[in-house]
């Protein structure tokens, strides 16, 4: 299968590392709109025509399907995507609450969701939980994660002060929905903060388990051909994802 992942700038490479890791498909092609990111401040109407334009750019490959990766178009712009494709368009937001409910079972858990201030403000995930039975539900915005991820600052003083600053408040949660792709290369540092038996919700594995229901996959693919564009300075691109892609 030849499959395109659509982001709003580098943070979907996080969930291209995912799709690798499991052998799926045999193609990726990856476009990140690092001219406009940030998507997370966006109204809704810039966020679905900025998607749309990405749909456009995808019919210049012959694609099974595209995955958005970012959860803020994931949040606002899916339907209007899927009407605009020729072929299927997941999200990760819905895939994301499969995922806690299925690791989860017991209802009754208390999930928080973090993400940028779009993706919080459209209440997508609780939306989803709730409609899977899950009451006890807290979100919050935590976009100060995505600078200090494009800083590579994944521990120390600062990405301390900043964790206790969103959640010094909060009781540990069953589990966090990691509702950035930025956020699962603080894996490590929100594991710490929370208890060890929070249960972190990770957009790539989400994605990765929600299409291996969805798809009858017979052939492991051991070398994935990936290609890279972006809409400004697509070898910066590149270079982040010689990183991220090999730790």
């Amino acid at each position: 299968m030849k499959i395109g992942v659509f982001d709003s700038g580098i943070g979907g490479l996080s969930v291209v590392k995912s799709l690798l890791e499991h052998k799926l498909f045999e193609e990726i092609i990856y476009f990140g709109d690092t001219a406009r990111v940030p998507y997370g401040i966006k109204d809704k109407n810039t966020i679905i025509r900025y998607a749309i334009e990405a749909v456009e750019f995808f019919k210049n490959f012959e694609l099974d399907l595209i995955i958005v990766a970012c959860n803020t178009v994931s949040a606002y712009a899916l339907n209007e995507m899927r009407e605009s494709a020729s072929c299927p368009v997941y999200g990760v937001v819905e895939a994301g609450a499969l995922a806690a409910s299925n690791a989860l079972k017991d209802t009754n858990k208390n999930i928080l969701i973090i993400g940028t201030n779009a993706t919080i403000n459209s209440q997508a995930y609780e939306h989803k939980l709730r409609s899977l039975g899950f009451k006890n539900l807290q979100a919050k915005a935590t976009g100060l994660f995505v600078p200090l991820v494009e800083e590579e600052i994944y521990e120390g003083e600062i990405l301390e002060a900043t964790l206790k600053h969103y959640f010094h408040m909060l009781k540990d949660p069953d589990a966090v929905i990691l509702g950035c792709t930025h956020f699962p290369l603080l894996h490590n540092a929100l594991q710490n903060y929370f208890s060890k038996e929070t249960l972190l919700i990770h957009s790539g594995d989400a994605i990765v388990e929600y299409l291996e229901k969805e798809f009858d996959f017979t052939h492991n693919y051991e070398k994935t051909a990936l290609k890279f564009f972006a809409s400004e300075n697509p070898e910066a691109l590149k270079k982040v994802a010689s990183k991220w892609l090999k730790n």
